[in-house]
């Protein structure tokens, strides 16, 4: 299919002398997620017992309902399943106790739950929660994309409104790599995996974790290495939070939406040069997308995929082992 030669056919003597003893993508996916599922079965062996909680429901017409739920089981999308289907499709994010909270995060106290869409009053969390989901879904896609003898490896993903216009996705490709620059049919390509998720209609699965589990994870990544030092430096109870969709693992700043089926329209739209940094040319792919919920008009979309394919600046994020100095904020 052609949505699965991007990049598979680039010149094959280019890897005839890569001999790296590293595992392939399929290995490291598989060890990524093992270690995942050993420490969520830790986690919920934390509540032998059941235990039983009050969630008390907020928002239009379910003022005053209470559900008994299970301490360190349930979810809110458990929740969500015991009020009607409407409620369960739409849900993206949940706020417990008025702070945001994945819909597949477990509930360990008694708590007041309200569950969000992309179409309720104020969607500032929820929208903020796509804009992560989908930039995180860019970089499973350019992780799988490319063939086994190319090294690619994702960087911290920048934190982007969603008036910047684009979510992003920070990526080091193999050095071999460097002078390729993606055609319209890669990106459009590109593109063509993301749908495949959502069209499997996956969820992101949360897990907040002790660094150490995060480093055993990421054993042979360099970049997210760093990247989970700058989170726990970052954290004000010292974890760091991952996210499994399929059987890929990542790093998130925040709370993600519950499931990639939520998204439609979603279209990868450049990839920018950067320049040189610590681990390489660093590159920025970007993207524009919009929810299940939402739709544009054709000529609407194309006045915003257009905006997207502008690169988005961002100041860079000092490094553990590559400090830098203060950058201003661009105007967006």
């Amino acid at each position: 299919m052609a949505c699965r030669s991007v990049c598979r056919v680039f010149p094959v003597r280019l890897a005839s002398n890569a001999a790296v003893s590293r595992p392939s993508v399929a290995e490291l996916l598989g060890w990524r997620s093992q270690i995942f599922s050993r420490e969520q079965a830790k986690q919920r062996a934390m509540y032998p017992r059941t235990e039983k909680i009050e969630v008390t429901l907020e928002g239009p017409g379910l003022q005053g309902t209470v559900l008994i739920m299970n301490r360190g089981v349930s979810t809110p999308y458990s929740c969500a399943r015991h009020l009607t289907e409407w409620h369960v499709s739409t849900a993206a994010l949940a706020l417990v106790d008025g702070q945001p909270w994945p819909l597949h995060r477990p509930l360990t106290q008694s708590c007041t739950l309200s569950l969000l869409s992309f179409k309720d009053q104020d969607p500032q969390e929820v929208n903020q929660a796509y804009w992560r989901s989908c930039a995180m879904m860019l970089g499973q896609v350019l992780q799988a994309a490319f063939k086994e003898e190319f090294l690619v490896e994702l960087l911290r993903s920048p934190e982007l409104p969603v008036i910047s216009g684009a979510f992003c996705c920070d990526v080091v490709l193999d050095s071999r790599l460097d002078s390729w620059t993606p055609s319209e049919e890669d990106l459009r390509s590109f593109g063509c995996d993301a749908q495949r998720l959502i069209q499997q209609d996956l969820p992101w699965e949360p897990l907040e974790v002790q660094p150490a589990v995060a480093m055993e994870i990421f054993t042979h990544s360099r970049t997210k290495r760093e990247e989970v030092e700058q989170r726990t430096a970052e954290s004000p109870t010292g974890t760091v939070t991952l996210y499994r969709c399929g059987d890929h693992v990542d790093v998130s700043g925040g709370p993600l939406v519950a499931r990639t089926g939520l998204c439609s329209q979603y279209e990868v739209t450049a990839l920018h040069n950067l320049g040189p940094g610590p681990w390489g040319l660093h590159r920025r792919a970007q993207g524009l997308s919009l929810p299940l919920q939402l739709q544009a008009h054709h000529t609407i979309w194309r006045r915003l995929k257009k905006r997207a394919e502008r690169l988005v600046e961002v100041p860079p994020v000092p490094s553990a082992t590559h400090p830098q100095a203060p950058t201003p904020a661009p105007e967006v």
